[in-house]
């Protein structure tokens, strides 16, 4: 009799202890599941998070690209607005503008920024004959002065372009006399002396040949002078050394 209640107490206490382990089991799966449940809503809720902040900074990028769009907007047309009243600005003044391209033009050309080719006139300066009842050499001589007086008579005469044995003459040129040679810009050239001008011919030879003008000058300093008009002249421009 106590053995038959010793096996049925022990079988009820293993049946017991077998629906606890039972619900223990389930409990931890439960908890288990809740914990992994709860972690994944974590990752899920910070991937949420980061795709908020770059959707977010996507947003504020892309609203800076537009303010900037409609800065660049009105300031292209404003330009355009600008261009326009240049424009009629242009047509209503075509004559001024015209003839201020005119005058840019013909600053480049004695700046020696363009090459000169054209009709004009060439002059050729050379020493006199040698007189013995002269005591001073100089008296026959061709000298800076006499080739200042030629170059700024064809200036103002409206030369366009003007060359001394082929070297271009600018706006800021220097010559000096050195004995028989002038040095123009740093280069000797030997007498006879070419001087070349571009530029209508009539007005040029007019404004030289004067009475009491340059060349009756030239040559009551015994400087042989001979002038040839209409001649078809071509002048490089000038090269900047570096």
């Amino acid at each position: 009799m106590s053995n038959k209640q010793m096996n049925s107490k022990g079988s009820f206490l293993s049946r017991k202890q077998f629906e606890l382990l039972i619900v223990c089991i389930t409990m931890g799966f439960i908890i288990g599941y809740s914990y992994n449940q709860a972690k994944d809503n974590r990752n899920a809720g910070s991937i949420d998070s980061e795709l908020f902040e770059q959707e977010d900074s996507y947003r504020e990028e892309l609203i800076t690209q537009q303010e900037r769009n409609k800065v660049l907007a009105e300031e292209a047309n404003s330009l355009q607005e600008k261009i326009r009243k240049y424009e009629k600005s242009f047509v209503a003044d075509e004559k001024a503008n015209k003839k201020l391209v005119e005058e840019a033009e013909d600053l480049r050309l004695l700046l020696g920024d363009l090459s000169a080719e054209g009709k004009g006139i060439r002059i050729t300066l050379q020493d006199g004959d040698y007189d013995p009842k002269s005591a001073n050499p100089n008296d026959y001589i061709v000298h800076e002065s006499h080739v200042f007086k030629l170059l700024n008579e064809l200036k103002i005469s409206g030369a366009q372009a003007i060359a001394i044995n082929g070297q271009r003459v600018l706006a800021n040129s220097y010559i000096r006399c050195n004995g028989p040679v002038i040095t123009i810009d740093g280069k000797q050239h030997p007498a006879p002396f070419i001087i070349e001008a571009v530029g209508d011919s009539q007005t040029l030879v007019s404004s030289l040949n004067l009475n009491g003008g340059v060349v009756d000058q030239l040559l009551n300093d015994n400087i042989v002078v001979s002038l040839e008009e209409n001649q078809k002249l071509s002048m490089p421009k000038v090269k900047v050394e570096i």
